[in-house]
This record gives C-alpha cells, sequence and structure tokens, in this order.
C-alpha cells in the first residue's frame, strides 16, 4: 500500500482490525489512524469515526466494541487520531489543547497553523488515503463522533455533503464558542473570537445548512459534562431550520465509553441504513 506503514493488525470477528501511519500533508507529521476491514472482496460502506478530547486512534476500537456490528453489517470502519503527533508539533500543557485536542479545525494563527489542520485531514487527505487503499464504496460514506469528535462529524458532515451521506453523534459539543472545553482552544486556534469560529459551530453551521438525511444523537442524562455540551439549544436551531433530528436521551448514562459501547450497535445500523 503507497505510502502506509502497517503498525497493527488483529483478527476481530469475521475481519481485521488494522492501525497504519501515515506522513500527513496536512498536518505536516506522521498521522495514524485505524481502520476495521470485514473479510470480504465487496465494495463496502465506509463510516468514519472522530474521538473525543485527550484520545487517539485505539481508544474507540478498543472500548467500543464497533467490530462486532462492523463484521455483521460489512462496514468499514476508519477512526483517525485527534491532533497531530510528534516532538516538531507544538503543545501546551494547558487541559484541552494541544495533542489530543484538534478540534477537527484549520487553526489560523501562527504556532499552530502549521500542524492544526484537522478539518483538511478528515474531509480531504485521509478519505483520498482510504479511497485508493481499501476497497470502498465511495458514494456510501458516513460521519460519526463522540464530544469533540461528535461535533467535528456535526461541522464536517454538513459542510462536505457530497462527502458524505450520514451523520451521526454520542453526546456532541454543540456551541464551541460557548462550551469551557472549547474555548480556549478556539482562542488559541483561531485567535480571539471572530468570524472564523463560526466555521466549526454546529449551532452557527445549522442555522444556514442541512442536510437531507435524518441525523442520530445520543445523549446520556448523567453526563458530568451536559450542560457544557449546548444539545437542546442546538436542537431549537434545527427544528426551526427543519433539519431531521432522531435524538434519543438515556437515563443514567454518562459521558464515556460504557454509553458508547452501549449503543454503537445502533449507528452502526443507522449508518448502514443510509448508505445501502
Amino acid at each position: 500500500m503507497s505510502n502506509l506503514t502497517l503498525i497493527e493488525k488483529n483478527k476481530n470477528f469475521n475481519g481485521y482490525q488494522y492501525v497504519y501511519s501515515h506522513y500527513s500533508k496536512s498536518n505536516k507529521c506522521e498521522m495514524r489512524f485505524s481502520i476495521y476491514l470485514p473479510n470480504t472482496n465487496k465494495k463496502l460502506p465506509v463510516l468514519y469515526f472522530l474521538s473525543g478530547l485527550t484520545c487517539t486512534e485505539q481508544n474507540f476500537i478498543q472500548k467500543s466494541g464497533v467490530q462486532k456490528y462492523a463484521s455483521k453489517e460489512e462496514m468499514i470502519i476508519v477512526g483517525p487520531d485527534t491532533s497531530p503527533r510528534g516532538n516538531q508539533v507544538p503543545d501546551l500543557k494547558e487541559s484541552f489543547l494541544g495533542k489530543g485536542a484538534g478540534f477537527y479545525l484549520n487553526a489560523t494563527q501562527l504556532k499552530w497553523k502549521r500542524n492544526y489542520n484537522m478539518y483538511d485531514y478528515i474531509t480531504e487527505e485521509l478519505p483520498k488515503i482510504v479511497n485508493k487503499n481499501f476497497n470502498v464504496n465511495l458514494k456510501n460514506q458516513g460521519i460519526m463522533g463522540h464530544s469533540m469528535g461528535g461535533m467535528g462529524s456535526l461541522v464536517c458532515g454538513v459542510l462536505n455533503k457530497k462527502i458524505f451521506k450520514s451523520i451521526s453523534a454520542f453526546a456532541p459539543i454543540c456551541d464551541p464558542s460557548k462550551s469551557a472545553f472549547s474555548y480556549n482552544a478556539f482562542t488559541k486556534y483561531l485567535g480571539k473570537k471572530n468570524n472564523k469560529w463560526n466555521l466549526y459551530n454546529p449551532i452557527e453551521l445549522f442555522k444556514k445548512n442541512k442536510i437531507s438525511n435524518k441525523i442520530l444523537i445520543d445523549q446520556g442524562l448523567s453526563d458530568e459534562f451536559i450542560k457544557d455540551l449546548y444539545l437542546d439549544d442546538f436542537i431549537k436551531v434545527c427544528k426551526k431550520n427543519n433539519q431531521k433530528i432522531l435524538l434519543r436521551k438515556h437515563k443514567d448514562h454518562g459521558h464515556g465509553y460504557y454509553f458508547i459501547s452501549t449503543y454503537i450497535k445502533d449507528h452502526i445500523k443507522f449508518h448502514k441504513k443510509l448508505l445501502s
């Protein structure tokens, strides 16, 4: 495979879980991504999963249990890292900033703009790599994510409707201009609050944009971060703009992978139906 280095290969259900590395032109560094490939020669739909803060490409494939359902439904699952990596990549010790916190945007500020171009990586570079090297049905691609990655899936999905036909999210950050998770990072990456923030803000984007398909969102009602997500504000905007949302709120569920692993089966089935 051109320009890909195999890091891991593990048999899992009727398929294999791989991790590859490659040089990223977008982020000017080595990047890793996971990819689950069911054992078939057919061209399959592909689903991208964007992870949350502090995660790597490993968290989702180790904790979610997605392989069982991807194998059954015959779907390729791609999981990128959450940020650029390497000694040359800028970082800060502040929480939710730098490595592990790329926020799926293109930075504009001098310190960050060389390496932190995760929006371009997710919407352009990585799909081209996947499409070139694996047996993907290019007409059937979807995107989903969790928390910061849920925000990313909403943003990347609605702005790239020709690439992604389906969108879902677990506990997405819906207003990064207000959330304690994202405000500092947006300030550092994009400068003091300005119009560029709106390019990566689901609430602002869905005021004027929408997709034809319904979006699935799951939210735990015992999520310790629920007040920082602004999900209800997002739902109001979607209703006003006639964006169809399947919102499911779950009693006693929190924010992490116990929650994700409980409902990942539903998300795989949701995307498979829209991508078939």
